[in-house]
């Protein structure tokens, strides 16, 4: 997998304005806090996605479930460059929960626009579970292990 090549100021301005755009259709009656999410994907297409809260608080959906639906929904591919704005437009920090969600579908490198300026995946989840921990663990136990009963 080849590594995100940085994003253009232009293609930042994109996403922002998707981002606003996804926002303004946020359905968030219980919070009132709307989150909008757009992403740029590594064959170039744009990705965004809402919040949709629910009166069963658990089953409230952020911004970024949506956004990585819709990249499975149109094709997959890896995330390259990713911003999330709240209800005035700013840039809105994705919780750890998210960060897990993007970073399954991050190239190598991908860059997030935090409140704090352009950090890397790897910068806001350091060390994150990924697959090569679950392929780690399914693999058949060396010889010398006996199994458990």
């Amino acid at each position: 997998m080849s590594a995100a090549q940085p994003a253009a100021a232009q293609d930042w301005e994109r996403l922002r304005l998707l981002a606003i755009e996804a926002m303004e259709r946020a359905y968030a009656p219980y919070s009132r806090f709307k989150v909008g999410a757009a992403a740029l994907v590594d064959d170039g297409r744009l990705v965004s996605g809402c919040n949709v809260e629910n009166a069963g608080y658990g089953v409230t959906l952020c911004a970024e479930c949506g956004l990585v639906s819709e990249l499975v929904r149109t094709g997959g591919g890896r995330l390259t460059a990713f911003a999330c704005v709240d209800a005035r437009g700013e840039p809105c920090a994705p919780c750890g929960r998210c960060r897990q969600l993007l970073s399954e579908h991050a190239a190598p490198g991908m860059e997030l626009a935090m409140p704090g300026g352009i950090m890397t995946i790897d910068e806001v989840l350091p060390e994150r579970f990924t697959h090569e921990a679950l392929t780690a663990v399914q693999q058949p136990a060396p010889a010398h292990q006996e199994a458990r009963p």
